[in-house]
């Protein structure tokens, strides 16, 4: 497993690394402890969650069951900011709701420090100075290493970045957001603004919720037991007549090679500019085996320049 540094720190994850937003909801917790065992033995070291995954602290609380021992060897992220209750009282990133939720999800996770804390949205409501102040805090108390960003306009994340500066906090070391073949859009600002500032990114959905790995054809009729079926809204939004067009290039151009789609999607996002670890969620233990073998492509300069004729020419 090719392990890199994430963005400018000095923090070191693996190029492959683990969502967690299924434990606790598509699979239950024996299930994800096999998940998570594999993939800890095929060298991940990045395991990805959030506070609000898997109804609100059930994807924290399967971590925290399962890890044990093996905790020390692996880098925990979680996320905080989105609601918790319904009520309004319990999300955002203000130092008062920052340290209720850290405590939370330490508990859960049942760990004393977490190694990448990210906040999950931006917050129109708290100055990002409050918020950089708070987490600073956290980091010299020991209970967070580092910090990151997800779901950040560009601006925002400039913004962060030069009020860190000015206060002399501890700043954003990496940010997460939806990129693969099919949704490119960080392109024109983000990812500019992640090069600018040496953010590592954690692209998210890589696989455009399964629309990349080739199992939704056009024409067929979409299996009862996957996600398209189970959710209307997400069907609706990568299931539309560009994104099969790419697909099907994309497929063609993969089997001239001897590859997969799957292999394409995580090779490619693996080899673009600062992406750090490519997050994919799984679950069985046999789908991170293909995950791990997917990411060892090699694309050439050729290879690039086809893809994007192919990705960035459909209407």
């Amino acid at each position: 497993m090719l392990i890199r540094n994430l963005g400018g720190s000095g923090l070191r994850v693996s190029v492959v690394g683990l969502g967690c937003n299924n434990f606790g909801q598509r699979t239950d917790e024996e299930t994800s402890r096999r998940v998570i065992y594999k993939a800890l033995d095929l060298g991940i070291t990045l395991l990805d969650t959030a506070d609000i995954y898997a109804g609100r602290g059930g994807s924290e609380t399967v971590l925290g069951n399962v890890l044990g021992d093996r905790r020390k060897d692996i880098v925990l992220a979680t996320k905080f900011s989105k609601p918790m209750t319904t009520d309004g009282t319990k999300q955002g990133a203000s130092r008062r709701y920052i340290m209720q939720a850290v405590e939370a999800s330490l508990t859960r996770l049942k760990t004393d420090y977490i190694d990448l804390y990210q906040q999950h949205d931006y917050d129109e409501l708290t100055p990002i100075d409050e918020t950089l102040r708070a987490l600073d805090d956290l980091i010299r108390q020991g209970k967070v290493r580092y910090i990151g960003n997800s779901n950040f306009p560009a601006w925002r994340v400039a913004e962060a970045e030069y009020v860190a500066r000015a206060l002399g906090t501890e700043r954003y070391v990496s940010c997460q957001d939806e990129y693969s073949l099919v949704v490119r859009d960080i392109e024109r600002d983000l990812l500019p603004a992640a090069e600018e500032y040496n953010l590592g990114l954690l692209p998210f959905f890589p696989l455009a919720s399964g629309l990349l790995t080739g199992k939704y054809q056009r024409g067929a009729e979409i299996a009862a037991d996957t996600r398209f079926a189970k959710m209307p809204a997400i069907r609706d939004r990568y299931f539309t007549e560009r994104n099969l067009d790419i697909v099907d290039a994309l497929k063609a151009f993969a089997q001239a090679r001897g590859k997969t789609l799957l292999e394409l999607a995580f090779s490619w996002l693996a080899c673009r500019p600062q992406v750090s670890s490519v997050i994919a969620g799984a679950t069985t233990p046999e789908q991170i085996e293909q995950n791990v073998k997917a990411a060892s492509w090699e694309l050439s300069d050729e290879d690039l320049a086809e893809i994007d004729k192919i990705t960035k020419g459909a209407p």
